[in-house]
């Protein structure tokens, strides 16, 4: 018997000071049985920083021809693909050709220079991709935030996000390596 998907619910404030963006979102995630707490995390990281309401979670790791999140328009033009970690040259050519803009969300530094340092040259030539490293700043970890149930605030300023519940507050640094 395959194992199911763990859901998780979460009320998402966000105050996104870079965009002057500001709103709720109530999300509902998926994590696959192969996907780390962390990684479910930073998916919700990725939402924040790109909050809209047309914005949405896919199958993601079920499925290889979606991202892991993406905005489309009315007439179902990708305008947004966003995936996360160390991904294949194909993958990232694919989606360049399909998204008027590509973002890969990085989480995972020493590999991720490790493969940076590998791609480098022939991921520069695509003009719409951005590569962006998210840290986690101090001891606390994403990962203490984790409920089934949450309700979260994430405020977006200086290339830091602070994601906090009613206990704790998480920073992540955001930087910039590709665009």
């Amino acid at each position: 018997m395959a194992l199911k998907a763990t859901i998780f619910k979460a009320e998402l404030q966000v105050s996104d000071m870079e965009r002057g963006h500001y709103q709720s979102y109530h999300l509902t995630l998926a994590r696959h049985p192969s996907e780390t707490t962390e990684r479910l995390m930073i998916r919700l990281v990725a939402f924040a920083l790109n909050a809209d309401q047309t914005l949405s979670f896919t199958k993601g790791l079920c499925r290889d021809d979606e991202p892991e999140l993406w905005l489309k328009n009315m007439s179902g033009e990708t305008l947004l693909w966003i995936d996360l970690g160390q991904l294949d040259e194909k993958r990232l050519r694919r989606a360049c050709g399909l998204a008027q803009q590509v973002i890969v969300y990085l989480y995972s530094r020493r590999s991720a220079e490790v493969w940076w340092a590998q791609h480098r040259n022939r991921l520069q030539r695509y003009s719409n991709l951005k590569l962006a490293m998210l840290s986690v700043i101090g001891d606390t970890g994403l990962e203490s935030l984790v409920q089934r149930t949450m309700s979260l605030h994430a405020t977006i300023q200086d290339n830091q996000l602070w994601l906090s519940d009613e206990n704790q507050t998480v920073t992540l640094e955001i930087e910039n390596w590709f665009s």
